[in-house]
């Protein structure tokens, strides 16, 4: 099995730019979020994988369609993605839905399937996984903005890149494209991912 390391920092330039335009081609959403809040329907969804280890990232191309699985399953319900990242060993998705034990019944379903793909592949029956999806529901828009943030600097904070957009497996790129480069940093700096835990070094955005 591969390690985490290897999906970004063993990748040859010409390997990296192809990536790059592949996430550029496959045309994943990312819709503008609201200025204001509204209804109790925004939620940062997370999950990982058992024991954090890389099961996502066994491969590039395991990350790539990874990738269109998970936005086809968090689409359904009328759910509005606002942002999301998948890395190596766990996902996340910044989403608004009316029905959210739906979505987080997708996805329990979505994790069934893939360890019974991921472990006919690699002929290990009756592996765990998963840990199951969860949810946390958006209090109000500065905790909105601060979970935007967090979840484009994720693959910063655990070190597979330098910038948000060097990443292909994030909504980062059209973030930034829809959202401007002065206001996302704006953004950054109103609300920072500081405020995810104690004792977090204050990064560059």
């Amino acid at each position: 099995m591969s390690k985490p390391t290897y999906l970004w920092r063993k990748l040859t330039s010409k390997q990296r730019d192809e990536l790059l335009e592949w996430r550029k081609r496959q045309g994943l959403p990312w819709h503008r979020p609201p200025h204001r809040g509204g209804e109790k329907t925004r939620y940062h969804v997370t999950a990982a994988c058992f024991e954090h280890r890389p099961f996502i990232g066994q491969s590039v191309e395991r990350l790539e369609s990874f990738c269109s699985t998970l936005l086809s399953v968090t689409q359904g319900h009328g759910t509005q993605i606002h942002a999301w990242c998948v890395l190596p060993n766990h996902y996340h998705a910044l989403i608004e839905t009316t029905a959210i034990l739906k979505v987080l019944a997708d996805l329990g379903r979505m994790h069934g399937r893939l360890s019974f793909q991921w472990n006919g592949e690699e002929q290990t029956r009756g592996r765990q996984v998963w840990c199951g999806a969860v949810e946390r529901f958006m209090r109000n828009d500065a905790h909105f903005w601060a979970t935007m943030n967090y979840v484009h600097h994720n693959p910063v904070h655990h070190g597979y890149v330098e910038h948000w957009q060097d990443w292909p497996f994030s909504s980062a790129q059209e973030y930034l494209a829809g959202m401007g480069r002065e206001e996302a940093t704006r953004i950054w700096n109103d609300f920072p991912v500081l405020d995810y835990g104690k004792g977090w070094d204050a990064p560059s955005m």
